[in-house]
């Protein structure tokens, strides 16, 4: 099998134009060039090759496909700040200093066909991704209803307290008021009733107790705290039956919002710490994801009712067992995309998604991991793999070009003016963000402990950087491996024999295929291919100023241990069929909810003045969909480089 390089211009890294580039940049770039071999004179190139230019989609599809990649991660108020009056000229040129698959080593295809365009998520709902769970079984949406259970409450919790009641209870619950309890009148006093508004106060606000008193003739609910400030976080032990698991299992279908987003929701309306959650996967934004989530100690009934008050979101398949969710627990993803607007012909469709079939895609870390503005994350990771804490921080805060939030645009400019984190962090008006995380954590332990500050932005987030710069050197090395070596196992590549890497020697290089063979992300306990690849991981490294040998740091949540990927994946379950459609916003397939809803299937055309490919896929955890669909069409992901495209095609 021969691979394809990607049709660029030049596979050359451009050079810094930062005049006082060091001497360490200069020679990362020569290692990546060598990485990267001149290719054969225009005269030479193979047929496939020349055919990989993308195909212009058509001037009108051009902005939408602009917009839709910008507004991944982002809210529609954010965007409109971006795209300011709607000049699409104006966006390239914020756009234009992101990165390029080239930039992050993406530059290899496995198949030859001839590429074609088409538009990614025109509509959010062209992109549904369904959780594979343990089991090996797709999770669903398919089931409303609560399980019976005799202790649970009646649905008169929901009603008894008055929207006045409630946001008192709400104050008391989170310590907002002066006052240590609340009193509430019983209206219409009866036995029954006092007993639902006892109910309803525990239910419904976690770490608070209730008692009847008698005043001046009046039976009140007084409600109180139970055990101070943790109770918010643990919910109470005595109110849960012994004979129910601890933890609620149910399906999330949620629409344009990610994972996290959903669950602060859901912690919100619920009243509780989102740490009570557990699951097995983040997923996307924009998208439609149907995923399993675990709650401690939170019912069916009460989630259920969320589903009468959240927009975008659905809440099904109610269980309860004896233990959470855990990251990583997935066996994967099927994904079911819609490419609108392609316009390739039928027999270029048939061959490529044949080849993502058979043969599948190289299994690069998507641009996502890269982050989207100029400061690319893996920058970051470097410096702190190079103990170099004033460049994280500079990183992180110094102003740049591009597509930004207002605020966070001023916020950079006062750090940059006056390096004070007090007056930076008041041009901020969300602190959550990891610039506001950092601001605080200088301002509480000073410019001399970055170390301390930087300690601040949660563990997750800081790993981050460090992964993207793993990420980073992997697909780099993956790109050199496929230049040296072509799709076939060699001696000295890698595999895996029952979760430990071994090197393929000469006598039984014929038992292996690429798709048995690994790449190690770097790190200290893992071993590196003994072929031309392990020395080229070596300058990569070097040139950053990073010691193969000795990739422990001072801070032991900085040291890598290392992982191994395979280089090319092959889909599972792949399928697909090409439809016609005439109107942009039908949809063209239904989703869990639309058939718990009872909406008739989608009606396609026979004729019609577009053409959109849907395809089913499922792939393995940590894969990018993105990369899958990139050997489809053999077009550049980057946000970059389609804005760059369709500022040409719109002039």
């Amino acid at each position: 099998m021969e691979a394809v390089e990607m049709d660029n211009a030049s596979l050359k890294r451009p050079h810094s134009e930062d005049k006082e580039a060091n001497v360490d940049e200069i020679k990362r770039q020569k290692v990546l060039e060598e990485a990267l071999k001149e290719r054969e004179n225009t005269d030479q190139k193979t047929e496939a090759e020349a055919e990989l230019k993308p195909i212009k989609p058509p001037v009108e599809d051009a902005k939408k496909i602009l917009l839709n990649e910008a507004s991944a991660g982002q809210d529609e108020e954010e965007l409109e700040e971006i795209d300011g009056e709607g000049d699409p000229e104006s966006f390239a040129d914020m756009m234009k200093h992101g990165l390029t698959e080239l930039d992050v080593g993406i530059t290899k295809f496995v198949s030859s066909h001839r590429g074609f365009s088409g538009i990614l998520k025109e509509r959010y709902s062209d992109f549904v991704v369904h959780e594979i769970g343990k089991d090996g079984q797709t999770i669903h949406l398919d089931d409303f209803s609560v399980p019976l259970d005799k202790e649970d409450p009646s649905e008169e919790i929901f009603t008894v307290l008055s929207a006045e009641d409630k946001q008192r209870l709400e104050d008391l619950q989170l310590f907002k008021n002066k006052e240590g309890s609340v009193a509430i009148e019983v209206i219409e006093d009866t036995k029954e009733k006092r007993t639902v508004m006892h109910q309803a106060v525990k239910s419904l606000f976690p770490g608070l107790e209730t008692k009847t008193e008698d005043r001046d003739g009046k039976k009140y609910i007084v409600a109180y705290h139970a055990a101070g400030k943790k109770a918010l976080a643990n919910p109470r032990k005595h109110s849960w039956p012994k004979s129910r698991g601890s933890y609620c299992h149910f399906v999330l279908y949620k629409e344009n919002k990610d994972t996290m987003d959903a669950i602060n929701v859901l912690s919100r309306f619920l009243r509780v710490k989102p740490n009570i959650f557990s699951y097995m996967g983040t997923k996307d934004k924009r998208a439609i994801t149907v995923q399993e989530i675990a709650v401690l100690r939170i019912t069916a009934q009460r989630l259920a009712h969320l589903n009468n008050c959240l927009m975008n979101f659905k809440l099904g398949n109610f269980s309860y067992k004896n233990h959470p969710l855990k990251l990583g627990e997935l066996q994967g993803n099927h994904f079911t995309v819609v490419l609108r607007n392609i316009t390739g012909t039928d027999d270029q469709v048939q061959h490529a998604m044949q080849s993502l079939r058979e043969i599948g895609f190289v299994n690069y870390y998507g641009m996502q991991r890269f982050g989207t503005t100029a400061v690319p994350t893996y920058q970051v990771g470097r410096a702190i793999l190079q103990n170099n804490w004033n460049e994280v921080i500079d990183l992180i805060l110094k102003p740049r070009p591009g597509a930004e939030k207002g605020y966070l645009v001023k916020c950079r400019e006062e750090w940059a003016k006056t390096k004070d984190p007090d007056a930076a962090l008041k041009k901020l008006p969300v602190k959550r963000c990891v610039e506001g995380q950092l601001l605080r954590g200088l301002s509480k332990y000073g410019l001399k402990n970055i170390v301390s500050a930087f300690g601040i932005i949660p563990r997750n987030n800081r790993l981050m950087y460090i992964h993207s710069y793993q990420s980073y050197v992997w697909n780099n090395m993956v790109s050199r491996r496929i230049e040296e070596y072509g799709l076939v196992a060699v001696p000295g590549d890698l595999v895996l024999k029952g979760g430990t890497a071994v090197y393929i020697e000469e006598s039984d290089v014929d038992n292996y295929t690429i798709h048995d063979v690994v790449m190690p992300l770097p790190g200290f306990d893992v071993i590196y291919p003994k072929h031309k690849i392990g020395k080229a991981y070596e300058e990569i490294l070097a040139a950053d100023n990073l010691d193969i040998s000795n990739m422990k740091h001072k801070i032991r949540d900085y040291s890598l241990s290392g992982a191994y990927r395979k280089i090319i994946i092959r889909p599972q379950d792949v399928s697909w069929e090409l439809v016609v459609y005439d109107d942009p916003k039908i949809p063209l397939f239904n989703t869990d909810l639309d058939k718990l809803e009872g909406k008739p299937p989608a009606v396609l055309a026979t004729e019609g003045k577009y053409k959109a490919l849907k395809m089913d896929f499922s792939l393995p955890p940590s894969t990018y969909a993105t990369m899958a669909i990139r050997e489809v069409l053999k077009m550049d992901t980057s946000i970059k480089n389609q804005t760059q495209l369709n500022t040409i095609w719109l002039r």
